[in-house]
């Protein structure tokens, strides 16, 4: 049962970054390698300000602003400079691991002699496990409530429409530019915070940490989507996080039957492209009975 907690307190907190992938990948429609980058940078910077004797809640609180700044490195490469998102967010990753060791003076830190915001304002009174979770659902509906409000401004909306019809938006004067500057910035500030909380639950800071992590998030996406195909915007947020409970689960159980962990990255690749490839081999097997009907 502990297992199982522990698996949906991580499912909680994980799905904050996939959230925060969310605004890059569904709603700018391009892929935002920077998050690879982002998540360290949020872990490093909240590792090293608790260790320096800052709160925890000022530690995440500049693990945001830094992420934001990292957002605000690929927008200037792709918006200003015209490099392909995709190579500028991977020289923005690669700018970071240096930037990284920098904050953090080393390749990693722990955290285990200090105080950490899971027992922290009464959690650690909680039963084992339960403090994530309470944590995650606290923080999680804070920024689903903060982003379904600015969603539903006009800057929200012109980055929706960004990312529908970059050239019809435009042409109804909205300033594209800027919009892809606040959607990296707010995407990559909310996935440095899941770095600072994830350092904070695991009890150090690693500068490798962010490898993988955004077929982690793309995961929940997807799940959360497979699940349920048909929903508004803001149900869609819920259903990441619903979806990064269910990738979590799978995980756990793939692991229970014996699989080794050093293949986990392997295991979440294989989750992520099934998960793709669902829809496609709905499609082929929805076909294949039809056919059969008519030919009957």
């Amino acid at each position: 049962m502990n297992l199982i907690v522990s698996t949906i307190s991580q499912g909680f907190i994980w799905s904050i970054m996939a959230i925060g992938l969310f605004i890059t990948f569904r709603i700018l429609d391009f892929p935002d390698m920077t998050v690879e980058g982002s998540f360290p940078l949020g872990a490093v910077t909240a590792v090293s300000l608790i260790q320096s004797g800052h709160s925890t809640l000022y530690s995440l609180l500049i693990a945001f602003i830094f992420g934001c700044l990292a957002g605000f490195a690929t927008a200037f490469l792709y918006a200003k400079l015209n490099v392909p998102i995709l190579l500028a967010g991977i020289l923005t990753m690669t700018a970071l691991y240096s930037i990284n060791l920098r904050i953090l003076g080393k390749a990693n830190m722990s955290l285990t002699k200090s105080t950490n915001i899971f027992n922290q304002f009464g959690l650690d009174k909680l039963p084992t496990n339960f403090n994530g979770i309470i944590l995650g659902i606290i923080i999680i509906a804070i920024i689903i409530f903060l982003l379904i409000i600015f969603l539903n401004t006009e800057k929200g909306q012109a980055v929706i429409a960004t990312g529908d019809n970059e050239t019809m938006a435009a042409s109804l004067g909205i300033n594209t530019t800027v919009m892809k500057f606040i959607g990296l910035m707010v995407s990559n500030g909310i996935v440095a915070i899941t770095g600072g909380l994830i350092a904070q639950q695991n009890g150090f800071a690693d500068v490798n940490m962010g490898i993988g992590v955004i077929v982690i998030g793309l995961s929940a996406i997807i799940i959360g989507e497979v699940i349920y195909p048909d929903v508004s915007l803001s149900i869609r947020l819920i259903t990441i996080v619903i979806g990064s409970i269910v990738y979590r689960l799978i995980l756990m159980i793939v692991l229970q039957l014996g699989f080794n962990t050093n293949d986990l990255k392997l295991i979440s690749a294989i989750i992520l492209a099934l998960c793709l490839a669902l829809p496609t081999i709905r499609a082929q097997f929805l076909k294949t009975m039809r056919n059969g009907v008519k030919t009957k």
